[in-house]
Formats: C-alpha cells, structure tokens, sequence
C-alpha cells in the first residue's frame, strides 16, 4: 500500500511537472488544474446546460460521435456512455497536454481521476460531464486509458466564437450623427 501510494505522488508530480494545462491551482491530492481549464472553458452547472448530447465510447477504441459543435459560452451536459466491455475515459485538453497525459498514464495505469473535464467509467457504465465553452477554437477529448489515446480514441469539440453585439450607429441622444 505504501509503494501503491508513492507511485500515485509520483504520478501526480510528473503529471503536474509534464502538463502545463493542468498547472496553476491546486486541490487537495496535489493536482494542479485550474490554468488549463480556463483555456478550455469551465465546470458547468446542470441547470445552466443549454442542451445535452449523448456519446458512446466503444471498444473499437473510437467515440461515437468523434466532433460536436458548440457556440462561445454555451453550456453542454454531455451523457456518456461505455457501450463496451473495458474501462474507458473521457478528459477535455488540448491536445499537447492529453498527450504528454496519456504517455503517463502508460507508466501510471492505476492513476485516478476526479477531476470536473474529466470522467472514467467501467464497461457498460453511464456518466456525465457538464461543461461551459467559454472560449472559441477547439477543445479535445480522449481516452487516457493506456493504449486507447494511440489506436486514435479521441475527438474534437469545435467552440464558434460568439458574436459582438452590433453597435448602435446613433448617439446617446438616439440621433444619427
């Protein structure tokens, strides 16, 4: 138990040290998250969720659906799904960083993860994850279960920037100038 628990700080140390998106803040097990995060967006509520979509993960190592399509600040419940028979994830970052993750995760497979962009779950199990894309560009999605990032079981969610309110072509006193 007590070596279990070494590998586990260590793993937590090389995670923090390898993936600057999970670097600034801290919780309680060490793990720094909170920087990357805000690159990505944030931990949504449930009652903030504008709608829900659903994803499968399958032992084809692939996500049913691999791209969703999302608007700036828009909050999405996300229902997951283990339609196969071994453990997967799903975890939000960038691509960069679910790699350097999942490199460590082949030298830490017992690694655990509890964290609001990320969600593992057993064969046949069912999770969710709500999150807030609060910035435009792309956010990634993988598998970190080792192995399953490099046989291609990741995705892409595309966040449209919001649009800027048009401006208003008359004065305070509601005159053209």
């Amino acid at each position: 138990m007590k070596l279990r628990n070494t590998l586990l700080a260590l793993a937590s140390a090389a995670l923090a040290a390898a993936s600057p998106a999970f670097a600034s803040g801290s919780n309680a097990d060490g793990h720094h998250h909170d920087h990357a995060m805000a690159d990505m967006g944030e931990a949504g509520q449930t009652s903030q969720a504008t709608r829900t979509v659903q994803i499968e993960m399958r032992d084809s190592m692939r996500f049913v659906p691999a791209k969703l399509a999302v608007k700036q600040g828009e909050t999405l419940r996300i229902v997951v799904k283990n339609t196969g028979q071994l453990t997967h994830e799903i975890v939000l970052g960038n691509e960069k960083d679910l790699k350097a993750h999942a490199e460590l995760m082949k030298k830490f497979p017992e690694m655990e993860h509890a964290e609001p962009n990320m969600l593992t779950l057993a064969a046949g199990k069912t999770g969710e994850l709500v999150w807030k894309f609060s910035r435009a560009g792309v956010v990634n999605f993988a598998c970190l279960q080792p192995g399953h990032f490099d046989a291609g079981m990741k995705g892409q969610v595309r966040v449209a920037a919001a649009k800027a309110p048009a401006k208003d072509v008359h004065g305070e006193d509601g005159h053209a100038h």
